[in-house]
């Protein structure tokens, strides 16, 4: 299992929404590549928390900075098994770049496993390829995913290549999701388990 998995970052993007898939990714074997438009390997995008207190909406607070570990414009989505598209707000201005959109077609396109959560189905809005799925998002959203074609769910949710969750608590469940999709294998090799 080398799946290699490429994952969009942008500044501001929410801190558990990319920290938590991009290490827990990897965790289980996979090749994770983070990219951002205009950035290069090395650089970093600023992350944003949002917590849940209460509030008629989320708050919001600094979070961590998030390393990328390759160059956008090196990105050939052919040479990638899957997509993670994180939320927080760079969904918001990374739909405006047309190769961000053109990378998200391509996985579409190829049937090849999606997951995204929270406003990263903006991107996907605006990419065009939520017209007939069954999908969720932060629930602000439902409008826009309703707009874009698709019919609203309000649990984690898979629908054929494409898996979706409202916000980073719905990680266990939406990760595992993801992973079985992928076809990610945990069994422990029995020669391990018997040590």
């Amino acid at each position: 299992m080398s799946e290699q998995i490429l994952l969009l970052a942008g500044d501001f993007v929410e801190d558990y929404e990319v920290m938590v898939p991009f290490q827990a990714l990897q965790a289980v074997g996979h090749d994770v590549h983070a990219v951002c438009p205009e950035k290069d390997a090395g650089e970093q995008c600023p992350t944003a928390i949002h917590d849940f207190e209460g509030d008629q909406t989320y708050t919001e607070k600094p979070g961590h900075n998030f390393e990328l570990t390759h160059e956008f414009d090196a990105v050939d989505p052919s040479d990638y098994d899957a997509l993670v598209v994180p939320g927080g707000r760079a969904p918001e201005y990374l739909r405006t770049y047309d190769a961000v959109l053109e990378t998200v077609r391509h996985f579409f396109e190829e049937d090849k496993p999606v997951a995204s959560l929270c406003h990263g189905l903006q991107i996907l809005a605006a990419a065009d390829v939520l017209e007939g799925r069954t999908c969720t998002a932060y629930p602000a959203l439902e409008a826009d995913i309703r707009q874009a074609g698709a019919e609203w769910e309000d649990a984690v949710t898979r629908d054929g290549n494409l898996v979706t969750a409202q916000a980073w608590p719905d990680h266990p469940e939406w990760l595992a999701a993801f992973l079985d999709l992928v076809g990610t294998d945990l069994e422990q090799p029995a020669e391990a388990a018997d040590d």
